[in-house]
């Protein structure tokens, strides 16, 4: 009979592993730290707001409470979407929480939810896009794709003085 090794644990530990909502823009995967995200939904009746900066799609009613809609692709600089750009149509949003406020992040799909182990966090690739990388924390390499991970602080950070 072989003495246990006190110092090794074959057991994982949440503490090594990182939990996140995978979301798709384009063919682009990104991952959305899951402690941050309320809902996924389906948006449909969005009220477009005059004036708004062009990364407010506008604003809903989920659930008695008002919402302001994000298009990713926007912040992202990608070209919206027509139903985006319209506010109209059946929009696949992320619900969440921002300094005291509710967002609906539009995207083009939602995913599954990946435990991903710490050690294969990087940081960002020096030659990512400037715009992704301002909104990006780093990447998990993945087999076949590249899971670029959001900063939703920096996402959801809209320059509003520049809209007034």
């Amino acid at each position: 009979m072989g003495s246990a090794n006190p110092n090794h644990d074959p057991t994982p530990h949440f503490a090594d592993s990182l939990d996140y909502v995978t979301v798709r823009i384009g063919e682009q995967h990104l991952g959305l730290p899951i402690e941050r995200v309320r809902d996924v939904f389906i948006a449909d009746r969005i009220t477009v707001v005059p004036g708004a900066p062009a990364d407010i799609v506008g604003l809903l009613n989920l659930r008695g409470r008002i919402v302001t809609a994000i298009c990713l692709r926007n912040r992202l600089g990608c070209a919206m979407t027509e139903a985006c750009a319209k506010g109209c149509g059946e929009l696949t949003a992320i619900g969440l929480d921002h300094r005291g406020e509710a967002y609906g992040l539009i995207v083009d799909a939602v995913g599954e939810v990946v435990r991903l182990d710490r050690s294969t966090f990087e940081p960002l690739p020096v030659n990512l896009d400037p715009t992704w990388a301002a909104l990006a924390t780093g990447v998990h390499r993945l087999p076949g794709s590249l899971l670029v991970i959001l900063d939703l602080d920096a996402v959801l950070d809209l320059d509003l003085r520049a809209a007034a």
